[in-house]
């Protein structure tokens, strides 16, 4: 089950548990009159309907996010050069299906943004999560960088819970993020590429096949 999903039934579990004592009790048949609910127990109710509602809410910001609990392949690239220092780079994120996308440079990198939880999310043993951030071309001479086309493409998708964090709830110690290790490596025609991600937050990438190590030494990697 993904984070998200976890979280939705746990709020689901909540809601259930919140609505039972607003819910009208049945009648019995008997001259004794019966007493009511108090109002104890309703506001426990809307306490516990609150918490599924921050849960649930939670559940829909981290959509993106996977657990992270040891080292995964997470993606692969692969590249088919179109031009000078212009690439066209089929990406595989995760399960999602292929996107092809056009890249300027000498190199590709990719970066994914780790969110870690704050002490009390550790002691109760949550996972860090991660998702891409973006893909985007390089090149390998720093005054080409400043004055070169540059080709960046946003991998994120719909709002995100960390800038929802920062919006409404920067003052609450709840998670740390930070960026993992940027993976990049040259940009060479017909290479393949796999990265994994690490429970550190570090993108690695490795050649996907013998023809790509054999390319890499060719262009002095």
């Amino acid at each position: 089950m993904s984070l998200s999903g976890g979280l939705f039934t746990a709020a689901l579990v909540l809601a259930v548990l919140g609505l039972l004592p607003w819910l009208p009790r049945r009648r019995k048949r008997t001259l004794r009159p019966q007493p009511r609910r108090g109002w104890s127990g309703r506001l426990l109710g809307a306490l516990v309907l609150g918490l599924a509602l921050v849960l649930a809410g939670t559940g829909a910001l981290l959509r993106q996010y996977q657990w992270l609990l040891a080292d995964v392949p997470v993606a692969s690239i692969a590249l088919r050069q179109l031009g000078s220092q212009h690439f066209e780079a089929t990406v595989v994120l995760g399960e999602d299906p292929p996107r092809v996308l056009e890249l300027r440079g000498d190199q590709w990198q990719l970066d994914a943004r780790v969110i870690r939880w704050t002490l009390g999310g550790q002691l109760a043993g949550l996972p860090p999560v991660y998702r891409f951030e973006r893909l985007s071309g390089r090149y390998a001479e720093p005054a080409q960088e400043r004055t070169a086309q540059r080709s960046v493409h946003d991998l994120r998708e719909g709002w995100d819970f960390w800038e929802f964090r920062q919006r409404w709830l920067a003052g609450l110690p709840i998670a740390d993020a930070r960026w993992g290790s940027a993976a990049y490596l040259p940009m060479v025609d017909g290479a393949r590429f796999n990265i994994a991600l690490n429970p550190q937050g570090g993108l690695v990438a490795t050649p996907a096949d013998p023809r790509t190590e054999l390319l890499l030494q060719q262009a002095g990697w």
